[in-house]
């Protein structure tokens, strides 16, 4: 692998999101507790304001309860004031909070509303098992603290049930936070998964690029450069030959050599075709096959429409013209593949000394195509095949909804 494939961070409005689930998102993240975010300092204080409000309205009903001491309900009001405040420390300390509130809960009516809070933060930040624990506490406290305290307005098997389904509902409340928090956590590994699956996919496509390049160089130098190394050993071991086997060896020398350096630029440019169609000294299509090959798609049912503004295609330099041979072949593959009934333009234009010029071009499909596996991989081959032949290749959906590959080879001026 040539590099590492770097993952990204958190992007978007992080005070939007709970410290929690961006210390999740965080790849850098180590084991030190999140700092509060401004959502998580708005919540708090409204978690806060709650249990005050909630205690308040306890607070008034308890000085109704004749049959209470004053002195205990003082220390009710006191107790629920001091719950209130610890609400502050739910982040830091959930589960302790809510086993804390437990007996704390059962002692103050004042600090019921701090403890649903508590069991609501245990919800959403601990396991269920924790969260099964401190719900069965508190729901079997409930049927004694109203033994206890009587509520005077309901009755008692009403108002035990009532505190019992806010109690579940607070809970059920919190493990929803908690699914929804876990959804987005997973979505988002998937799609760091992806991302880096593709970029791996892109390098072995680009190194089996390469691997094409090396064997295709091995292919077509290898004779000819035997044959020179042959006559140069020739020369060095046979001083004494004849004037005329001498110029002719040298002659071959020259000549191989010239057509070595040819076909290095040109293999340069190449890329060997992944189902081997190029392997068996068959001649190479270039840019005056090019008619063939949509002559031969038409024949397969497409509809493809040839712009060829270069009048001698013969001209075209033969690695140029067999890269256009195979961008225009893998666009119109594409285009078979993913935009199935729409009319492909294939355009080509260009000059010697100007360049050469290719697009090919499809609307949005008629019908929604069924995926292809390896989508994309003929791209990336192609984009390798254009640079190393001095060229560039771009491809791009367009605002039709279709899609185009647009390329730019070397022409060099005719000497």
């Amino acid at each position: 692998m040539s590099g590492d494939i770097p993952v990204r961070t958190f992007e978007g409005r992080r005070w939007l999101f709970p410290s929690a689930v961006l210390h999740e998102l965080d790849p850098d993240a180590d084991g030190r507790r999140p700092r509060r975010t401004a959502r998580d300092w708005l919540v708090d204080f409204s978690s806060f304001l709650l249990a005050l409000v909630v205690g308040a309205a306890t607070a008034n009903s308890v000085r109704h309860e004749t049959h209470l001491p004053h002195a205990v309900a003082v220390l009710d009001v006191l107790i629920g004031g001091l719950a209130c405040g610890m609400v502050w420390l739910r982040r830091r300390w959930p589960l302790g909070l809510a086993v804390a509130m437990i007996p704390v809960g059962f002692v103050s009516a004042t600090a019921g509303g701090a403890s649903m809070v508590a069991l609501f933060t245990v919800a959403v930040h601990r396991p269920f098992r924790h969260l099964a624990w401190i719900c069965a506490a508190g729901l079997a406290l409930v049927p004694l603290f109203y033994w206890w305290r009587p509520d005077p307005d309901l009755p008692y098997l009403v108002v035990v049930v009532l505190a019992s389904l806010l109690t579940l509902l607070v809970a059920c409340l919190g493990m929803f936070v908690r699914t929804k928090r876990q959804l987005m956590l997973t979505l988002r590994d998937r799609a760091r998964r992806a991302e880096t699956e593709a970029g791996l996919r892109a390098e072995r496509a680009q190194r089996l690029a390469r691997e094409a390049i090396a064997r295709e160089m091995h292919d077509v130098l290898a004779h000819r450069l035997t044959l020179l190394s042959v006559h140069a050993g020739a020369l060095e071991f046979r001083p004494d030959a004849p004037r005329e086997e001498i110029a002719r060896a040298a002659g071959v020398i020259r000549e191989s050599a010239h057509e070595a350096l040819q076909d290095l630029r040109e293999i340069i440019g190449v890329l060997r075709a992944a189902d081997g169609d190029e392997a068996g000294g068959r001649p190479q299509p270039t840019l005056a096959a090019l008619e063939a090959l949509v002559a031969e798609s038409r024949q397969a049912g497409m509809k493809v429409t040839l712009d060829n503004h270069v009048g001698d295609p013969a001209a075209v330099p033969a690695s140029v013209g067999r890269t256009a041979y195979r961008i225009a072949q893998e666009g119109l593959t594409n285009a078979r593949k993913h935009a199935p009934g729409a009319e492909v333009t294939v355009k080509v234009t260009g000059a010697p000394g100007a360049g050469l010029d290719i697009t090919v071009h499809n609307p949005a499909p008629e019908t929604e195509a069924p995926p292809v596996p390896g989508s994309g991989q003929g791209l990336i081959g192609l984009t390798e095949r254009a640079t190393l032949a001095g060229g560039r290749l771009e491809h791009r959906a367009v605002a039709d909804g279709g899609f185009e590959v647009r390329a730019w080879l070397p022409w060099a001026a005719a000497a």
